[in-house]
């Protein structure tokens, strides 16, 4: 079955995408990535015979994938065209689901501030760390490790 996605998964690829990355990820299913569409494709066994289960989703800014945003079952006697055009609706999911979302202006209608002003935040701006505090578990552990080499340091004084 390995190998019969593999296969299948090239034949997707190229018909998809011109630039693609074909790849085999750790839970065995076949990964399409299209680096240019910032989309990818998982072609993975299903539980029945004869089955697949495509899951598309996006590429975040870095390369990492996002969970898939929308997967189909599929046989895996269906032809290209078919698997294609399903990943093809699913691409077009994670498109939509990807849209950003634009803020809605508060209901009344007033924003709290003067025109051409940058608006406010709630909290004041903290400065940085105003320094480091040794807590009483950090002196303890000090004095212990300093106690245990001046300890060390008596007994081989005295050894002599």
């Amino acid at each position: 079955m390995g190998a019969q996605l593999r296969e299948i998964a090239g034949e997707l690829a190229s018909t998809l995408w011109r630039e693609h990355t074909l790849y085999r990820d750790r839970s065995g299913s076949v990964v399409i990535r299209g680096e240019h569409v910032q989309r990818w494709i998982s072609l993975a066994p299903a539980g029945g015979m004869d089955e697949i289960v495509i899951r598309a989703g996006r590429i975040l800014d870095g390369g990492t994938t996002a969970p898939a945003r929308s997967e189909a079952v599929m046989p895996l006697s269906a032809g290209t065209g078919e698997l294609a055009a399903t990943c093809r609706r699913l691409l077009a999911e994670a498109a939509v689901d990807a849209a950003p979302v634009v803020p809605r202006p508060p209901a009344s209608g007033r924003t709290g501030r003067r025109s051409g002003q940058p608006p406010r935040s709630r909290k004041p701006p903290r400065s940085g760390r105003r320094g480091r505090r040794t807590n009483l578990g950090s002196w303890l552990i000090i004095a212990c490790v300093a106690g245990v080499v001046a300890l060390c340091a008596y007994s081989i004084a005295i050894g002599r």
